[in-house]
This record gives structure tokens, sequence and C-alpha cells, in this order.
């Protein structure tokens, strides 16, 4: 084994891995979709997401108070990096090359072909928001492709590679889901 130092201002690479995820949301009839790569739980309820206030989906969240975290898989790899890497502000037309629905409850936009949906109304914090740029919402809305996430597990093991969660690492790398491993310790919940 061989430790290393890391530079400080890379150390939180070491914690990134969650889900490569991208947020949507609405507001006086203009949507749009952002690729995110910090956000995370807050408990089992609530998300908590870095918007940057260069981002135009930030103002949608701002005034509508709800936002939308999807999961994204394999094959949106380049729609994540397109949405990224193109705002809404310079190029209005982003959106035409993302493919988005609608569930009845919600009048949010949601990105096809994702692993996971999940909507957010925001609990107000201003300073989280303003000095953070960070946040929280409380999950009213959620749903899953069954091929990759049912019965409230992940189940990777059981579907093709394309269908596997992304994670972004930085400089356009990204890495799918591995293969799961199993232990039996005794009785549990799940």
């Amino acid at each position: 084994m061989s430790i290393q130092p890391v530079e400080l201002n890379k150390a939180y690479r070491l914690l990134q891995l969650g889900p490569t995820t991208m947020i949507s949301a609405k507001n006086n009839g203009i949507e749009n979709v952002m690729a995110a790569a910090w956000v995370g739980l807050v408990g089992n309820n609530k998300v908590m997401a870095f918007i940057g206030p260069q981002a135009f989906t930030r103002g949608l969240v701002e005034k509508s108070g709800y936002y939308v975290v999807q999961v994204p898989v394999v094959n949106q790899m380049e729609m994540v990096l397109y949405a990224g890497g193109h705002s809404y502000s310079d190029t209005p037309e982003k959106n035409n090359k993302i493919p988005l629905f609608y569930q009845k409850e919600f009048d949010l936009p949601l990105v096809v072909g994702c692993a996971g949906w999940l909507v957010c109304k925001v609990i107000p914090n201003e300073e989280n928001e303003k000095q953070h740029n960070l946040f929280m919402g409380e999950i009213v809305g959620a749903w899953s492709d069954d091929r990759v996430f049912r019965n409230g597990h992940w189940i990777f093991d059981d579907a093709s590679d394309e269908l596997r969660t992304v994670h972004y690492v930085a400089g356009g790398q990204f890495y799918a889901i591995g293969k799961g491993t199993k232990f039996n310790y005794g009785p549990g919940k799940d």
C-alpha cells in the first residue's frame, strides 16, 4: 500500500463518487435542465443541491420553489455533458436536445431515460442559498425505472450495462456503477 498526499483543493473528489445528477426546474412556462455533481441526501427525505449563481436553473428554482433531481445512466453521458456545458441564457434551444416528460401530479419537467427522479420542494434557507449556493428540498414525489430500482433496492446486476448510473470524477471522466457484492450478516430490515 502506498499513501500519498492529496491537494486540498482537490480533496473533495475523494467523496464525490455519488451518482451524477441532472436538475430540472420550471417557472412561468420556461423549463431548463442542468448537470449537477454536488447533490446528496440529508436524512432520508431531504436532498441538498449545490446550484451556483451562474446557473439559469437557479432562478427557476428560486421563483418556483421546486426542483427535480434526475439520476442519469450510461447511455446519457453525452446528454449530461451537453446540459452541463450549455446555459439556457446563451443557448435557449438546448432543451430541444434533452427529451422531457411530465408526471400528472407535478408541472415540472423530468428527463426521459433516467434511472430515478426526485421532485423536491425547496425548504427556504436564505443564508445557505446565498452564502453557500445550497438548496435543501423535501422529497415530495419519486419514481424509478423498475429495470434498475425495484422494491426499494437497486438491482444493477440484473440490468444491462447501459442502464447503470454514472459517476463523474472531473475532466470528462465518468465511471459506471460496478457489480454488486452481497454479504449475509444476520437478520435485518432491508
